[in-house]
C-alpha cells in the first residue's frame, strides 16, 4: 500500500509505504510502514517485487524521476490507485484509478477487508547510531537532532541532499508536524518556517518549530531571517554546512556528467548573516554542541537561533 493522504489504519498484514517523500501520509514510526518509494521507474518496480496487488491512496502514480529504465509495475502485479485529482488519475501511467475522498476510501476498505492471516513484514531497522567525527556527518547530525526533538515538534525540511536521512532519524508521527516543498525548487523552507511558526503563535498551540535548511538552500529566500526576529519568532534553523550544491552533484554524477562548474559554495559565512538579520547565531561542530544549541535555541522565546553545522562534503546517491 502506498499513501499520500493523511494517517489511517493500516491494513492487516500489509506494509505501507509512502510514495511522496514530502508528505507524511503514515506515521514513521509505525511497524508496518516500510518508507519511501524510489522515484525512478525501475528501482520502484523492484521495490514493489512479490506484491500482487499495490493500492495507492492520495498520492500520484508515480513520479517516474529521474529516468531509470524498467517496467512500471512488477510482473504479475495489479495496481488500484484512489484520488480526489482528476488530473492525477488522467496521468497514471499505470493500473486502474478512481475518484473519490481518499479517508473515506480507506474507511471503507478497512470495513471490508478479512481478516488476514499472513505475518506482517519485518519493520524497518532501526537507524543506526552513527560515528560522532569532525567534521559530523550528515547521519551524525540528525542523531543529534533527534535526541531533542520534542514530541509536538515541527519540522520543516529543505535540504535535498539528504532529506532521506533525515527523515530516517526524525520520523513525522503525528499530522501537520512535517512540511517541505513538492517541487524540487529551493527557497520554500525557510520562510514556510517562519510562516508555521507564525501561525503557531495565532492558533495558541505554539509548538516548537526547527528547520533543517541546507547552506545552499539558505540563501534563495535568506531575508526570512529578518522577518522571524522582527516577530520575535523562537524557530530554531539548523543549516548543514557541505559548502557545495550536493543534491545537484549527485544528479550530474548519475547523468554522467561530473565536473559540472559552479556547485561549490566556499567561503559563506552563515553566523554574520544570521546575526546581520537580528538572528541569535552560532557555529556547532560536534553532537554535544548541537544537542546543547538546539536545547537552547528550543527553550528560548525571545526570537530565532541560527545553528550552523559544518558537514561532511559526500554528495548521495540519487536513487
Amino acid at each position: 500500500m502506498a499513501g499520500g493522504c493523511g494517517p489511517g489504519r493500516a491494513a492487516a498484514g500489509a506494509g505501507l509505504v509512502g510514495a511522496l517523500p514530502e508528505r507524511a501520509g503514515f506515521p514513521g514510526d509505525h511497524p508496518q510502514f516500510q518508507g519511501t518509494l524510489p522515484f525512478a521507474a525501475g528501482p520502484l518496480a523492484e521495490r514493489l517485487a512479490g506484491h500482487d496487488t499495490v493500492l495507492v491512496v492520495g498520492a500520484p502514480v508515480f513520479r517516474y524521476y529521474p529516468h531509470v529504465a524498467g517496467p512500471h509495475l512488477p510482473a504479475g502485479s495489479r495496481l488500484l490507485h484512489v484520488t480526489d485529482d482528476p488530473e492525477e488519475a488522467a496521468q497514471a501511467a499505470v493500473g486502474d484509478s478512481v475518484l473519490g475522498d481518499p479517508a473515506l476510501a480507506c474507511a471503507a476498505l478497512a470495513e471490508l477487508l478479512p481478516t488476514a492471516d499472513r505475518p506482517l513484514p519485518p519493520p524497518v531497522p532501526a537507524p543506526p547510531v552513527p560515528d560522532a567525527g569532525v567534521p559530523l556527518s550528515p547521519k551524525a547530525l540528525f542523531a543529534a537532532l533527534a535526541r531533542e526533538w520534542p514530541p509536538d515538534g515541527v519540522l520543516v525540511a529543505e535540504t535535498p541532499s539528504n532529506v532521506g536521512l533525515l527523515r530516517r532519524y526524525l520520523p513525522a508521527r503525528r499530522p501537520a508536524s512535517f512540511f517541505t516543498g513538492a517541487s524540487g525548487g529551493l527557497g520554500f523552507g525557510l520562510p514556510a518556517a517562519v510562516g508555521i511558526a507564525l501561525g503557531e503563535r495565532h492558533t495558541g498551540r505554539c509548538r516548537p518549530v526547527l528547520a533543517v535548511i541546507g547552506d545552499g538552500s539558505f540563501h534563495y529566500s535568506v531575508q526570512a531571517l529578518w522577518t522571524a526576529a522582527r516577530h520575535r519568532l523562537p524557530v530554531v534553523f539548523v543549516v548543514p554546512m557541505n559548502g557545495q550544491y550536493a543534491i545537484l552533484k549527485a544528479f550530474a554524477r548519475h547523468e554522467g556528467t561530473p565536473g559540472v562548474p559552479g556547485l561549490d559554495l566556499p567561503g559563506l559565512d552563515i553566523l554574520a548573516i544570521a546575526q546581520g538579520y537580528g538572528c541569535a547565531a552560532a557555529v556547532a561542530d560536534s553532537t554535544d554542541a548541537v544537542t546543547e544549541a538546539v536545547r537552547t535555541g528550543l527553550a528560548r522565546t525571545s526570537g530565532p537561533t541560527v545553528l550552523a553545522v559544518p558537514i561532511t562534503p559526500e554528495a548521495p546517491d540519487i536513487l
